[in-house]
């Protein structure tokens, strides 16, 4: 257990007559990068959100770092997110906040910073992710898509969180600007050592950033496993989305070596 940062088990969610998980188990390997995909209404985002708190299964456990989450108090269950980022799809900056004060945000509420040290480490998260000082006192409506994604990830990191939570990081950007962040967040992952929950439909990303890949169909994991294997798996979805009209053949693309390899 020791290697495990989060541990699902038996996970259902169910939302009326809806059911999206019924004994679903995941594994999340420290200093990972496990990509999370699926067909539409799959639950990847629910999955996601669950283990951040942000929806309440109707049964199962989650476990962060041997922590069952699901059964912590409000100030227990804040210590334990204070260790993770997370970056939502369209990034969800603050409007009336400049970045400076986007990425000083956490640093304020969480750890209660002054407005100048906090703002001081906002800056050194903005280097961080590739973007140069004049950003900071920009309005997040004048940002292009992907120095929005940047700040996000900026703030995301604002903590010096171990693992980070991305839900379709690259959704709306163009393929150089996608290929473009899936560096930035290969070169940090390593950097820093991150655990990386990345919700994706992304198969370029998928191909850059992954260590392993889990499959979510029929309300549960159905594989998870290195990208080679995955693709290999015997299941008409997997097969369609990897080997289809978009796919691509695993043999025909660089891989990264395999976790702990």
């Amino acid at each position: 257990m020791s290697d495990i940062a989060i541990a699902v088990r038996n996970l259902r969610n169910q939302f009326g007559q809806h059911v999206v998980h019924e004994g679903l188990d995941l594994d999340v390997y420290r200093g990972e990068v496990l990509t999370v995909v699926g067909g539409s209404g799959s639950g990847k985002s629910v999955l996601m959100r669950s283990i951040l708190g942000l929806t309440q299964p109707t049964a199962g456990s989650i476990q962060i770092y041997g922590e069952d989450v699901l059964r912590l108090s409000a100030a227990e269950r804040q210590r334990v997110d204070r260790n993770t980022g997370v970056l939502f799809q369209k990034g969800a900056l603050f409007s009336s906040l400049n970045v400076r004060e986007n990425i000083a945000l956490p640093l304020r509420e969480h750890l209660g910073m002054n407005a100048n040290d906090a703002g001081d480490i906002a800056s050194l998260k903005l280097a961080l992710v590739g973007l140069d000082a004049q950003t900071a006192e920009t309005m997040p409506q004048s940002l292009s898509g992907g120095m929005i994604k940047r700040v996000a990830l900026a703030r995301a990191l604002a903590l010096d969180p171990d693992i980070l939570f991305l839900d379709e990081p690259t959704a709306g950007l163009d393929p150089i600007g996608a290929g473009e962040f899936d560096s930035l967040l290969q070169t940090l992952q390593q950097a820093l050592g991150l655990t990386v929950f990345l919700v994706t439909h992304d198969l370029d990303s998928i191909y850059q950033v992954s260590d392993r890949v889990a499959v979510l169909s029929q309300k549960k994991v159905l594989v998870v496993d290195t990208l080679d294997k995955v693709a290999a798996y015997q299941d008409r979805w997997v097969q369609a989305y990897f080997h289809g009209p978009r796919g691509r053949a695993v043999s025909n693309q660089q891989m990264r070596p395999e976790h702990g390899n």
